[in-house]
């Protein structure tokens, strides 16, 4: 059997940038160890699956090694692939998870916006595993539906972590977003996931659903500019708007072919 695959470049508009992500077009969905066994093979933080029922699109993302419940930058690097590759005409795509319900993506002119509900988040005491773990001792710890977010007191600090991953990967959540302020845009961050096979992740859109709210009501704005610190970095514009956020960027195309499986 052979199945479509793109691989795309998200949150960047310069290929080796952004965070890459794999997107497998499928008639149904494959069994599940099947698609586990092909985002291994493929290597990259996320490999998407997508499946079109008439104009909506069911999808799925996978690491390595697991299954996730959301992920931005490959639902972004799946919208490109659909406006760019599958010739969609008109500028909004839906797509349906199973455990993050609606997502919707919207087009304007190169930009894409992911619309996304916002995380709900609660501070709570710094776990020692977490301090040790980043060599810090973060100004605030908040704990949301996957991950912590740990408040740093520069962009600097953001920069020159260099985290122990053995004790990241103790700690019962999805990762670590480390964050603080920005100087050249509104905040900055970076995201560690080596439970989820993914030591520092490029690009999380997902994480921004976190972010986003905090940075809003720290800044007393609505509409922000983030950077996320990692080797490859990506730049992403992020509103607040109720219950949902929307984060967009740009997404360029690295590769199109074909996968072969029995």
């Amino acid at each position: 059997m052979k199945i479509k695959m793109y691989q795309v470049d998200a949150f960047t508009q310069e290929l080796f940038g952004g965070n890459p992500a794999a997107i497998c077009l499928l008639d149904k969905w494959l069994p599940e160890r099947k698609m586990q066994a092909i985002a291994a093979e493929n290597n990259q933080a996320e490999t998407a699956f997508i499946v079109a029922v008439e104009d909506v699109f069911d999808i799925r993302w996978f690491t390595p090694v697991i299954e996730v419940d959301l992920c931005g930058h490959a639902t972004l690097a799946a919208a490109h692939v659909i406006f760019n590759h599958l010739n969609r005409t008109d500028n909004e795509i839906e797509f349906r998870s199973m455990h993050s319900g609606v997502l919707k993506v919207i087009r304007n002119g190169k930009l894409l916006t992911l619309d996304f509900p916002a995380d709900t988040f609660v501070k709570v005491p710094t776990p020692a595993k977490l301090s040790k773990a980043l060599g810090i001792e973060p100004m605030e710890t908040y704990k949301g539906k996957t991950d912590f977010m740990a408040v740093l007191p520069s962009e600097q600090h953001v920069l020159d972590l260099r985290p122990d991953f053995e004790t990241l990967s103790t700690l019962d959540v999805r990762g670590v977003i480390a964050t603080a302020a920005g100087t050249a845009t509104d905040f900055v961050s970076r995201f560690f996931s080596p439970v989820s096979g993914i030591n520092e992740d490029p690009v999380t859109g997902s994480a921004h659903t976190t972010l986003t709210p905090y940075w809003s009501k720290e800044l007393g704005k609505t509409e922000l500019v983030a950077t996320q610190l990692s080797e490859r970095k990506g730049k992403l514009w992020c509103k607040q708007n109720g219950n949902r956020v929307a984060i967009s960027g740009h997404a360029v195309t690295y590769l199109e072919g074909e996968i072969q499986v029995n």
